[in-house]
């Protein structure tokens, strides 16, 4: 292997005739003037006589092919490989032509490669192109994962990629994007393993009911860890939901807005005006209706009522307090008054009011990973409070620390949501896009840190997404989407182009850490979610279960004659827990003697069912 045509301080061309390049393979030049510098390979291709047109707009050009020439190469018969080098630092000089290139000890590269230790770090796939280091890595790096590859488990043949989640303390937030089908909640799962085996306190908000890590890979028994205890998984409005006494008059407008779209003024106004310190939801909610009645019925209509011969004390006295807000708040519009009630009613009905967050404060303090599982305007509405109440808790500990202050103890904390353009949209309000914010801006200082995973990265609000430091990129179609991650990452035009063909697992990895882009295999789960089974192979299983009962059931009475369905109907219906109709009980009879099941005997007269001969 050697260099050839003309060369930058950025990029040089590898030519060989015996071996075939790897994209992303690391390469190390060896011109002693710059110190033998390494690169990676972004671009490369075979060709031989039948040499196709167009070369000039392709990777070989006149220059490469006249420096090959003069090497000694005969571009008429030999096949060649070439590959486009990209050097990991800018040399000072361009690097020198037809000097030799060989591949890398893993000692030379391992400081390129590897940040941490699998005990401290995360680990969460494969890095391609290392293949040929695997022989030569340390003992402690061998046999870290295993990976799916065409529906098969293999073992690790590179490097491990591990993540140092201590660098987070330097560069805050990672990023997950990808298509349907990329791979994107897969790699979610895989680091949310990881943060569960370094006993890092999270926050899951999981809108699709897919984060469940009680169940193992069967093929990986023995070697995956147990999650056993390690996870807490609960539902908001049975197992959580907001203290309303610890709401302020902030939080209420806050959570009344995200419960049905922004408020108007005038509803801002309502909120303010009728909500009092330590409210429970049910003295505001009666205060509410109250003064939605007092404007309703007018201080003339009250005082009609009051008029009425048949008034008992009682009555008499709670129109005297409706006069009373009448007189308080009858300058409020009520409809204003109407939209507040409606939200908070369709809150309560939600069962938002009958539970606290103390299980996920008390998750997060023993160090486990705390999946919030809710309708997804539920988890947009309570994850405003959460994630408030929870950061709050946090910068109050660090701020009294930095006040020589005790202060009671609240952990670091991870927030992790998937489909985060709803959580956080561009270019619209929505009430947990403030708190994102804030954390996306702050949160470093204070030990709160975020990993947001979405499909559509052109929807995430834009401050959010420059604040994400390491971004995974998993294959991505849409144009818009690929402009955007260019904008936000250092993709070069090569990677670009090849997201929209990534295998499913197969990732970008754009750190801050690395300081460049890493090609990353994401490694096999050791968990598997819920949703993972195909529907059409569950839809088969369905049926055939179904039929197999259906046929037990009806076997014991054939045969049976067309005339006698409607008893027969009733019957099944009975012992399988059915609502068929004697017309569909005909159509699956019809379908069972087509399929060999039962035979069908037809005469003039009746059409008759019976069993198999034989």
């Amino acid at each position: 292997m050697q260099v050839v045509g003309v060369t930058t301080q950025q990029e040089v061309y590898v030519a060989s005739k015996e071996r075939k390049f790897r994209i992303n393979e690391i390469l190390v030049i060896e011109d002693a003037a710059l110190e033998y510098p390494k690169g990676e390979v972004v671009e490369t291709l075979s060709y031989n006589r039948l040499i196709p047109m167009g070369l000039d707009k392709s990777l070989v050009d006149t220059q490469v092919i006249q420096s090959l020439e003069h090497i000694g190469y005969d571009i008429g018969s030999d096949e060649i490989n070439l590959a486009k080098i990209r050097l990991f630092a800018e040399a000072p000089h361009p690097v020198k032509t037809g000097c030799g290139v060989r591949l890398p000890r893993f000692e030379e590269v391992r400081r390129l490669l590897v940040k941490t230790t699998p005990q401290s770090g995360m680990v969460l796939g494969e890095i391609k192109g290392t293949e040929a280091l695997g022989d030569g890595l340390d003992e402690d790096l061998k046999g870290q994962v295993h990976l799916m590859e065409n529906g098969e488990l293999r073992p690790q043949r590179g490097v491990p990629f591990l993540f140092d989640i201590t660098a987070m303390q330097q560069y805050p937030h990672i990023g997950i994007f990808g298509g349907s089908g990329s791979g994107k909640s897969f790699g979610l799962r895989v680091m949310l393993e990881e943060l569960m085996k370094l006993s890092i306190p999270t926050l899951v908000f999981d809108p699709h009911f897919e984060m469940d890590f009680s169940e193992g890979m069967p093929e990986l028994q023995g070697v995956s860890p147990t999650f056993d205890n390690r996870w807490l998984s609960v539902q908001v409005g049975k197992e959580v939901g907001i203290r309303f006494t610890d709401l302020s008059t902030r939080d209420v407008v806050g959570l009344i807005g995200a419960a049905g779209g922004a408020l108007s003024e005038s509803m801002v106004n309502v909120v303010q005006s009728l909500h009092k310190r330590r409210d429970s939801y049910t003295s505001f909610s009666d205060r509410l209706n109250n003064v939605a009645q007092a404007i309703e019925e007018g201080t003339s209509g009250l005082k009609k009522r009051l008029r009425e011969d048949d008034l008992t004390p009682t009555e008499a006295e709670r129109i005297k307090d409706l006069m009373e807000l009448h007189q308080q708040y009858g300058s409020l519009p009520l409809a204003s008054v109407r939209g507040v009630q409606w939200r908070l009613n369709r809150l309560d009905k939600a069962g938002l009011f009958q539970q606290d967050i103390r299980p996920i404060e008390q998750g997060l303090e023993q160090g486990k990973l705390v999946v919030i599982q809710g309708a997804a305007w539920v988890l947009q509405v309570f994850s405003t409070y959460v994630i408030g109440s929870l950061y709050r808790k946090r910068r109050e500990y660090k701020d009294a620390r930095m006040n020589g202050e005790e202060g009671t103890f609240f952990p670091p904390f991870v927030t992790v949501t998937d489909e985060a353009h709803n959580f956080a949209p561009k270019g619209v309000d929505s009430p947990p896009k403030m708190i994102l914010k804030e954390i996306a801006q702050e949160g470093r200082k204070y030990g709160a840190f975020l990993v947001l995973a979405t499909q559509r990265p052109t929807l995430l609000d834009e401050t959010i997404t420059a604040q994400l430091n390491t971004k995974f990129v998993f294959r991505t179609v849409r144009g818009t989407d690929i402009a955007t991650l260019r904008e936000e990452t250092d993709l070069t035009q090569e990677e670009s182009k090849r997201l929209p063909y990534l295998q499913s697992g197969d990732t970008f990895v754009s750190s801050a850490v690395y300081g460049r882009t890493i090609f990353v295999r994401i490694r096999a789960s050791y968990t598997y979610s819920p949703h993972v089974a195909n529907p059409f192979d569950e839809l088969k299983a369905v049926l055939q279960e179904r039929d197999s009962r259906v046929l037990d059931v009806i076997g014991e009475r054939l045969p049976v004659f067309d005339t006698d369905l409607l008893e027969v109907v009733t019957h099944l219906n009975r012992e399988c827990a059915l609502n068929w109709d004697v017309n569909r009980l005909k159509g699956e009879l019809d379908r069972w003697a087509a399929e060999g099941k039962i035979a069908k005997k037809e005469s003039p007269f009746v059409t008759r069912y019976d069993k198999v001969d034989g």
